[in-house]
């Protein structure tokens, strides 16, 4: 999103783009992980210091300014951003001293009467969180396994008791500024409060809100300080294994994520306990909620944590018919689609076709094999589905057509349309072939939408630096294009 502040937030910009989408005639807003990153991992939204916590660099501050924990002159003057890219060192500099002020505000004040019922009510995840962020700023931002071991293995205690339990071992917690502790609430706090407003807004405007659930978690982060037992670590709390994927589209080599993986046979001792809690929370916050790289929840790829790459990793198998037997169980209409692209095998396709989870189909991937079993072909999809014209991890439609799609699968893209178009066409013909398709959602990334190059992308698998910065420029959405992607969507009847 646009906005003055460096990075786009849940402040006016947000309400304005879901007031275009309606305008659109839009059903649906599909986001990113809204965890919060870290500078390690590139500011990847799957990979995070916690599954649960929010990221507070999408507070907004002018929301602070309306609720009065900030002044009009704190908010009025902030530092030139670039316009297009998100500088995250910068805008974390900034909006870490906005948040500081607002917090010493926020002590000053009498405290709203819901504070005490989300500290209460999300204690089993915000305790961990808080305290490790606060752990984190007291050891200068060293990883958990670095610290000192009663800090070290500290995580778990608090996962079991809580905070504020009189046990011995939290005593020891007592060197830390509880300030801190209660800084990374207060952040906690506004973000969920000023979320949850704006997702009542876009559904008020007939929006629903899709989120996504990253598969993994990052080492370095709250639920793996406090649930050791639940990943295959060394008895040092190191990794033994990491997780990836085999040689792909993306990558000759394969991608070496570096999260640890599950035990999963430790999470159904647990009757997958954290697993249960944390889709709760994410379908609690979305209409809809996609899970990130569904195949690993089948079998997942497993490389040994010394190895330089994914090649010589293996497959390895999770209980899954007993995993998704516990969600159902617990949350029978559990709302769940899921990402199946990849090296997909027989299990993955007999387990989605099970619990009739709809899949995913990418338009991008359609012009390459066999046009009558390439699932990505339009004709090939299957109404329980969902069609893309591309995702955060391709390139924009226009910068693969420019750049990346081969002179045959060109060719067969023109055949399939019928006519030769031009790269400022592509975007809207792909979209229109989404939306006449016979999948139940069409998903339009926004950069499609406008028509972006190259310079647009999201991501770029197996990089590490440089993605997740595309900012949309102020002005590009109008009446005159929500006009136009509203007759497109209404002569496909989907309004």
């Amino acid at each position: 999103m646009p906005s003055k502040y460096g990075i786009g937030d849940f402040g006016p910009e947000a309400y304005k783009f879901a007031g275009f989408l309606r305008a659109a005639g839009q059903n649906y807003w599909q986001i990113l992980p809204l965890n919060h990153t870290t500078r390690k991992t590139g500011y990847s939204p799957y990979n995070c210091f916690s599954a649960f916590a929010g990221n507070p660099l999408l507070i907004s501050p002018d929301l602070l300014y309306q609720d009065g924990l900030l002044t009009k002159g704190e908010v009025s003057d902030p530092p030139a951003f670039p316009a297009e890219r998100v500088d995250y060192d910068k805008v974390l500099s900034y909006k870490g001293k906005l948040l500081d002020t607002a917090f010493a505000r926020f002590q000053d004040v009498v405290r709203p009467d819901d504070y005490a019922g989300f500290v209460e009510e999300h204690r089993t995840w915000l305790d961990p969180y808080a305290g490790f962020v606060a752990l984190r700023r007291q050891f200068k931002g060293q990883p958990w396994s670095g610290w000192p071991a009663a800090m070290r293995d500290f995580g778990l205690r608090i996962a079991d008791c809580g905070l504020e339990s009189s046990s011995a071992a939290n005593r020891q917690f007592a060197s830390i500024n509880p300030q801190w502790v209660e800084r990374e609430r207060f952040c906690q706090y506004v973000f969920y409060r000023q979320y949850l407003r704006l997702k009542r807004y876009c559904n008020e405007c007939g929006i629903q809100v899709a989120g996504d659930v990253p598969i993994y978690v990052a080492y370095d982060s709250a639920d793996v300080w406090s649930h050791p037992d639940l990943f295959k670590l060394t008895r040092a709390k190191k990794p033994r294994f990491v997780a990836g994927v085999p040689p792909d589209y993306f990558s000759a080599a394969g991608q070496l994520w570096g999260n640890p993986v599950y035990d999963w046979q430790r999470l159904e001792e647990t009757g997958f306990e954290w697993w249960m809690q944390r889709m709760k929370h994410n379908l609690l916050l979305f209409d809809f909620v996609r899970i990130d790289h569904f195949r690993g929840l089948i079998a997942y790829w497993e490389v040994p944590a010394s190895h330089k790459n994914a090649m010589r990793g293996k497959w390895v198998t999770a209980p899954h018919d007993k995993f998704f037997h516990e969600l159902l169980r617990q949350i029978p209409f559990a709302a769940i689609f899921v990402e199946d692209l990849g090296y997909i095998t027989a299990d993955v396709r007999e387990a989605v076709a099970q619990y009739s989870f709809p899949r995913m189909s990418v338009l991008q991937f359609a012009f390459s094999g066999d046009p009558a079993r390439n699932p990505h072909m339009p004709h090939n999809y299957a109404e329980n589905s969902i069609v893309y014209t591309g995702t955060h991890d391709n390139n924009t439609t226009r910068g693969w057509f420019e750049k990346e799609l081969a002179a045959d699968g060109r060719q067969r893209l023109f055949d399939y349309l019928g006519c030769r178009i031009s790269a400022s066409d592509i975007s809207w013909e792909l979209m229109r072939v989404a939306m006449r398709s016979v999948a139940k959602i069409a998903v339009i990334p926004m950069q499609d939408v406008l028509g972006v190059g190259g310079e647009g992308r999201m991501n770029l698998p197996a990089r590490q630096e440089g993605n997740w910065r595309w900012r949309m420029r102020p002005g590009r959405i109008n009446a005159r294009l929500a006009a136009r992607l509203r007759n497109l969507t209404e002569t496909y009847a989907r309004v």
